[in-house]
């Protein structure tokens, strides 16, 4: 990754052993898509007012790479682990498709597709 990985915490303090993993799982992300400029992972403490649910955790991250901004929302979970990993695994799966895209990759059943009009 060309910059740092950013990490903002609201309303909860990470531990080193956390920040440590996010950084790692970022520095991973190069192995998708090697021109990542920006990386940005915001990770927030959002309690419910209703008795059933209770504290859980919303991930979300920002990647820049030259011609796109690529964005993970949403992924929520109460156990703040299982959110950070659904959260890079789908930010590499954006990564993925992007490379993809950048090099004019075409899935077999589009081709077959396209064929048949």
């Amino acid at each position: 990754m060309q910059l740092p990985v950013q990490i903002v915490s609201r309303d909860l303090h990470l531990s080193r052993h956390l920040e440590t993993t996010i950084h790692e799982k970022a520095g991973k992300l190069d192995t998708f898509y090697s021109r990542i400029t920006r990386c940005q992972v915001v990770i927030e403490s959002q309690t419910h007012h209703h008795h059933w649910k209770s504290q859980s955790y919303k991930v979300r991250i920002d990647l820049s790479v030259p011609g796109a901004e690529l964005v993970v929302n949403h992924h929520e979970n109460q156990d703040l682990k299982v959110a950070i990993r659904d959260a890079f695994d789908a930010a590499k799966r954006q990564l993925q498709n992007y490379a993809h895209q950048q090099r004019g990759d075409v899935k077999a059943h589009s081709a077959m597709a396209e064929a048949w009009h």
